[in-house]
């Protein structure tokens, strides 16, 4: 699998696999994960092609972390090829990501992981904190994720979320070595470009997160209805019946498309996929290989796309 440059001598995997439905988050999939299932994945992915994984504090609330963790210290530590990438997350009770919460969700991951150091770490979900100013005075949380970097804890630092007016507004302002967005570069949806533009001019390195947008994009509409974590209506599953259409006639796999539309874009150094059964890591290599002909990909791309928030009307929770 290709890798990429993205600073100070760290190349990642063009496709990064993320363990957030593996620490069992039944609220965000609609569906649960065995504990035993998921370290088997883990181990898959860590002697899979790729070198790059992804997870966070509040993944399961602490068990992605510590089901890595696990599968790290069965091997005797983190395999060396292996881009670990890790988050910074608020205080849960409180929704507080101040200084404090920093170094606590810091040490926290470090002892889940079963590791000293973090190749990649990015500050969490700004938009879901009690006070933006906590993370952005002097002295707070992003000061102290960069303080985690200059004393040797962390590599590179990152920030990882939805909202993309914040996030452009944040990365105008701090600088971020990496950066991560989720559903909102995808077949669906382009609300990210102009934010992708801008990190790209400020040689922020991309992660786009969620090709399959939550899921449909790979399983189809015959298997969910379940579109950016939410069941939606069938006059909202149009968009996705077009897409069918055209890969039927094509004789694609929806998802193949899905995950190639963010590969195939220059400014993108990761595309970051959830996967829950190691049989899926397959699929992902097999999908990002398929042969897409140029006419299939003009009948793709003419299809209209939204640029509107497409959580907007998400009932979030956390899990």
């Amino acid at each position: 699998m290709n890798k990429k440059d993205i600073g100070d001598k760290i190349k990642v995997s063009e496709i990064c696999f993320g363990t957030s439905a593996l620490g069992n988050m039944p609220d965000t999939y609609g569906y649960e994960v065995n504990p035993s299932i998921a370290e088997e994945t883990i181990l898959a992915i860590l002697n899979g092609p790729s070198n790059f994984i992804d997870t966070s504090r509040n993944y399961g609330m602490g068990r992605s972390e510590k089901l890595i963790g696990n599968v790290f210290k069965s091997l005797g530590g983190k395999p060396n090829n292996i881009i670990l990438a890790t988050k910074i997350d608020r205080d849960t009770a409180t929704n507080i990501l101040d200084r404090d919460a920093t170094l606590k969700s810091f040490e926290q991951s470090i002892k889940a992981l079963e590791t000293e150091k973090i190749d990649i770490l990015h500050l969490h979900d700004p938009e879901h904190c009690k006070d933006l100013n906590d993370i952005t005075c002097k002295g707070g949380a992003l000061d102290t994720l960069f303080q985690l970097k200059e004393e040797g804890s962390v590599t590179l630092v990152g920030l990882a979320m939805g909202k993309v007016e914040m996030m452009y507004d944040l990365i105008q302002e701090w600088p971020f070595d990496v950066m991560i967005n989720h559903n909102r570069f995808t077949l669906l949806n382009r609300q990210a470009d102009k934010l992708f533009n801008l990190a790209k001019k400020k040689g922020i390195k991309i992660f786009n997160a969620a090709p399959f947008c939550g899921g449909i994009l790979a399983k189809g509409t015959k298997e969910t209805n379940r579109l950016v974590y939410q069941e939606v209506s069938e006059k909202k599953l149009k968009p996705i019946f077009d897409l069918e259409k055209i890969c039927l006639k094509y004789n694609i796999p929806l998802g193949a498309a899905a995950l190639q539309f963010s590969m195939k874009d220059p400014r993108i150094s990761s595309t970051i996929v959830g996967i829950t059964k190691k049989s899926r890591i397959d699929q992902i290599v097999e999908w990002s290989n398929f042969e897409i002909s140029e006419d299939a990909w003009t009948e793709i791309l003419s299809l209209p796309f939204s640029i509107n928030d497409p959580e907007a009307s998400r009932n979030y929770k956390l899990g």
